[in-house]
């Protein structure tokens, strides 16, 4: 992104730039300077963080930003309502002609799930790669027929910042125990059975939720059919014992996922519309059993929030949190109660990202919540002797530890405008008022 940007500004001169990025983040702090320049005018996404997210949340985006989920973004593109004029696609490997790869080279990364829709729909398709490799560049995951150029660079990337803190196993003994409790909701459900499918997240509670998940699994003789998503080493290492029958992957979010993909039998990789587009004939999320999310906040209607932080501030992405849930035939959210001194079960979340009426339990360090909608469950966790407690009681007990917070105060002009997955609008994100400390 940083390069593509820098050549059509800085050296061809372009202005009244936007941006469709798949997602953005800290390693695109550059590019809050275009916008401040007002040469980058908009952006479509499905996540801005870093300096980008400040910036744009400060109403310095000439347009509001448009956030999508990750199978909302497919839709759109596919639709029509998205127009890409030009895709780069940085690829680890391509040949001569354009068949690239997420595998290989110096800058593997594993599955190239999100560029597939854009390269079969943009006017004009250039491949950007720092690994040339001899004809044919097989099984391709973009293919040359949709390919117009490839530009070979010094480096498109560094693959060792794969690997985030975010897709390590929690150690932390709250996290741990959130975790088990997670896996104690799942065994307790009639999905849970031979042949489940599953996806989690990437945080660490949710992580950890599969290592006590495949004790459940052995104790009843079990294994899953299926797991998908943004895939992290614990699921890999499942699938290598055999414990799951195929992983298939859109983004790989650690170096032990990116090396099985091209590695371990059954790890396949998949475009993000076939993962989650709500439009078209057969997304693996409406297939799935359960998944595992995490939030920065859930209210007292299960509404989650994952993209703006306590300040009001762009700091997250939908990512395929809002597909999966809805989806899903069980949706669980695991996080703490509290995040400093912020009650993450909260009376209104700053933005809704994820629907409550897709939620339908809370994991906390406190307690486990359960959506009224789903009387199913409350019985499934009242057979299993699993104790559980109105979501009210969990906001109160988060109040009583950090007290109420203040409201936000915001200014009439919207920054961002989320959508829901099918195009219509869910939420926006105004610009926030400076702080006024004489007012406060």
């Amino acid at each position: 992104v940083n390069l593509v940007m820098a050549a059509a500004i800085e050296e061809l001169g372009l202005k009244d730039l936007t941006i469709a990025a798949t997602s953005l983040g800290s390693a695109h702090d550059p590019i809050a300077d275009y916008i401040e320049q007002g040469k980058v005018v908009g952006i479509q996404t499905s996540g801005i963080r870093g300096r980008m997210g400040e910036v744009v949340s400060a109403g310095k985006l000439k347009t509001p930003a448009v956030i999508r989920s990750h199978g909302g973004r497919p839709r759109a593109i596919e639709a029509g309502e998205v127009h890409i004029d030009i895709a780069f696609v940085a690829a680890p490997t391509s040949d001569c002609v354009g068949n690239c790869r997420g595998v290989g080279g110096k800058s593997d990364c594993g599955s190239l799930g999100y560029a597939m829709t854009d390269a079969k729909y943009a006017d004009h398709v250039v491949v950007v790669t720092d690994c040339l490799v001899d004809f044919p560049n097989f099984p391709a995951s973009v293919e040359a027929i949709d390919v117009d150029a490839v530009v070979v660079v010094d480096s498109i990337g560094n693959p060792k910042k794969i690997a985030s803190a975010a897709a390590r196993i929690s150690q932390n003994p709250r996290d741990l125990m959130m975790a088990e409790n997670v896996a104690k909701v799942i065994a307790s459900t009639p999905y849970f059975k031979d042949g489940f499918s599953f996806q989690t997240g990437v945080g660490g509670p949710s992580l950890a939720a599969n290592l006590f998940l495949e004790q459940y699994m052995d104790e009843r003789n079990i294994k899953m059919g299926w797991a998908i998503g943004g895939i992290c080493g614990p699921m890999v290492e499942l699938l290598k014992k055999g414990k799951v029958g195929k992983v298939i992957d859109v983004q790989d979010f650690d170096l032990d996922a990116v090396n099985s993909i091209h590695q371990t039998p059954n790890h396949f990789e998949m475009s993000a519309s076939q993962y989650a587009n709500p439009a078209n004939k057969g997304a693996f999320v409406n297939k799935l059993d359960f998944v595992v999310l995490a939030a920065l906040e859930v209210d007292t209607d299960f509404n989650v929030n994952v993209l703006t932080g306590s300040d009001g501030v762009l700091r997250g992405a939908p990512g395929g949190h809002p597909d999966t849930a809805a989806g899903s035939k069980c949706c669980i959210i695991v996080t703490p109660l509290t995040r400093g001194r912020m009650a993450t079960v909260c009376e209104h979340v700053v933005t809704v990202t994820t629907p409550g009426d897709c939620v339908d339990v809370l994991v906390t360090d406190y307690g486990i919540a359960v959506n009224p909608l789903r009387p199913d469950l409350i019985a499934c966790l009242d057979q299993a002797g699993i104790p559980h407690v109105p979501i009210e009681t969990l906001k109160e007990k988060a109040y009583s530890l950090v007290g109420r917070p203040e409201d936000l105060q915001w200014e009439d002009q919207v920054v961002a405008v989320l959508e829901a997955r099918d195009g219509t609008i869910l939420d926006v994100v105004r610009k926030i008022k400076p702080y006024d400390p004489e007012n406060s």
